[in-house]
């Protein structure tokens, strides 16, 4: 547990030496608006699991409505959105990939064609913390399945990390690296049946 802890210390301190200092919170139009700019982007990300432990990886966005984690060794496990559903493909299982609706997760608020943070009783919680915006957003129309706390900074608003609280309370944090954005991330990417293909031969 103490190595959990010095490697958790270690990616938050890596990630708020790389923060840019922010005079007050950001508006949530801008938020909005910095979220549907985004079409495809790249990251290396930092995770920290419920049970604090951690992983490591590479993130992969396209956006509206998928995204890639592919987890760094030992682990080599993948977690993908696309086409309205999320896979995961557990490296250490002959099993089938688990799949659920990309609905029932709060990212699923990130990948939205349209964000929309206005809309009613969507957003929580919206507060400037050591020159960070913070916004805490649900799906109005489904807020049993948890929420998700966005963390940005400004000038220019970037996207650093989030936090997903699911419907039991259970907490996993991404702290991403520099947001590589734009450029060309094949369809296969993000497409579970292609995984499935992939993994099976």
């Amino acid at each position: 547990m103490t190595r959990i802890r010095t490697l958790l210390a270690s990616a938050i301190a890596l990630a708020l030496f790389a923060l840019p200092a922010a005079a007050e919170r950001i508006p949530l139009s801008e938020i909005s608006r910095y979220l549907n700019s985004l079409t495809t982007a790249q990251s290396d990300f930092t995770q920290v699991n419920p049970d604090g432990s951690v992983s490591t990886g590479k993130l992969m966005m396209h956006r509206p409505g998928r995204v890639r984690f592919e987890y760094a060794q030992p682990d080599n496990s993948v977690v993908l959105a696309g086409g309205g559903q999320v896979a995961i493909f557990d490296a250490k299982s002959n099993q089938t990939a688990e799949q659920y609706p990309l609905s029932r997760t709060p990212l699923s608020i990130i990948l939205d064609q349209n964000v929309d943070l206005s809309r009613a009783r969507m957003v929580v919680g919206h507060t400037e913390v050591e020159n960070t915006t913070r916004v805490v957003a649900q799906d109005p129309q489904r807020p049993e399945q948890g929420k998700i706390e966005m963390v940005f900074t400004a000038n220019p608003t970037e996207l650093r990390q989030w936090v997903i609280t699911d419907n039991a309370g259970a907490q996993t944090t991404v702290i991403l690296g520099e947001l590589q954005k734009g450029g060309n991330l094949a369809s296969s990417l993000f497409s579970i049946t292609s995984e499935q293909q992939r993994r099976s031969r």
